[in-house]
């Protein structure tokens, strides 16, 4: 960005600060000689000594604030222009910004009508504790409880799977229950399955936690630093999902990033034990892919592979959701974690209905829909007899 171009910039910037429009700043795409810099984020703060620049530092392993008097900030933010960054987006209630390295402009409608009140600049409160003993045994944090390097995103993986977890319990039959058994499958280095511990453990509920995954040596790692930990109530056992006995009962169950039709059988078990709450984040979807008949309004958009993909991907989702809809169940699908931190990030969570509704309509927009699309047959409905 040029630096006539960054100071007008920022120029602006402090004129609608001063006008009381200024919502928030980015910015991205850091160069070369950032040094590890991603991003750095720009929002108003109130201190006691008045209102104050707050700037984010995103690096790959840690987060940094500082705050800066309202000139001293802006004069920062010029620096990051001038000499780091090659992209600013900056949220105003009148209009929004973007500029670029080559000094180009696009104004765009606002994306806030509102400006938010200077908050205070509190230390956020995270649901797991970065000092938590189990993060340490798992490698991501050292033992003063800073970051690893490169565990950053799984760190914030991890904050951000329990802050959901809080909000799905509250809004379940598991709210006020004492004891409950979760499974979690597909488990793999166990990162959520022992959040899911502390969660339900510092909630005063005694919770009987039973990780599978296929991996040996992943089993004998996570159980040992379970013991490490103490955690008498967590176990990892080996085991496929499809193969685990269906008759293992679940209050929770959690499968995040079991691949392709694993996420059906995890489903399947969930449902069969009549869990309370199933939490689901999907990956590689493949076999609804290679059935996909595009219909004729469609083709000159599936044409394109990669638009096919996306397609399959979002009618099989669809369709795990509605199944669970027609087995009594409150479903939601949402993203779990921005795609910085992980490509896979949709989540299904399903809930069950205090009362049965009525699921005949709900069959019949599912064989709709299969037909629809020509798809003869999905792993989920054909476990649970409404598919070929």
């Amino acid at each position: 960005m040029s630096v006539t171009a960054s100071r007008d910039l920022l120029e602006k910037v402090r004129a609608v600060i001063d006008s009381g429009t200024f919502v928030k700043l980015t910015l991205s795409q850091p160069r070369e000689r950032a040094g590890g810099l991603r991003n750095v984020y720009a929002r108003l703060v109130a201190l006691r000594d008045g209102h104050k620049l707050s700037l984010l530092f995103r690096h790959a392993t840690r987060d940094e604030t500082k705050n800066f008097d309202i000139a001293d900030g802006i004069v920062r933010l010029t620096e990051l222009l001038e000499s780091d960054f090659t992209r600013a987006h900056v949220f105003t209630t009148t209009g929004d910004w973007q500029w670029r390295a080559d000094g180009s402009l696009r104004a765009s409608r606002p994306a806030f009508t509102a400006a938010p009140e200077p908050s205070h600049d509190r230390q956020k409160s995270h649901p797991i504790a970065v000092t938590a003993p189990f993060l340490q045994s798992l490698g991501v944090t050292n033992s003063s409880g800073e970051t690893r390097p490169g565990m950053a995103d799984k760190l914030r993986q991890i904050q951000r799977f329990t802050e959901i977890l809080g909000h799905l319990v509250d809004a379940s039959p598991l709210r006020d229950r004492r004891e409950l058994r979760v499974l979690d499958m597909g488990a793999g280095k166990g990162y959520l399955t022992f959040a899911t511990r502390e969660f339900f453990a510092a909630r005063d509920v005694s919770a009987e936690i039973i990780g599978i995954e296929t991996r040996a040596d992943l089993v004998e790692k996570t159980n040992r630093a379970a013991d490490e930990c103490g955690f008498t109530n967590l176990r990892f056992e080996r085991g496929t999902i499809g193969e685990w006995p269906t008759d293992v009962p679940a209050d929770c169950l959690i499968a995040l990033h079991a691949c392709d039709t694993a996420t059906d059988d995890a489903l399947h078990h969930g449902i069969r034990a009549d869990a309370s709450l199933i939490v689901t984040a999907p990956c590689c979807h493949q076999e609804i892919r290679q059935q996909l008949q595009p219909p004729t309004v469609l083709r000159e958009v599936l044409r394109h592979g990669i638009l096919c993909e996306r397609e399959a991907e979002i009618l099989t989702d669809g369709i795990r959701a509605l199944l669970l809809e027609i087995h009594g169940y409150k479903t939601d699908v949402f993203e779990f974690i921005s795609t910085e931190h992980t490509g896979k990030n949709l989540m299904i969570a399903a809930t069950k209905r205090a009362q049965p509704i009525d699921a005949d309509p709900l069959r019949k927009r599912l064989r709709e829909l299969l037909d629809f699309y020509g798809i003869r047959t999905q792993h989920l409905a054909r476990q649970l007899g409404l598919a070929s």
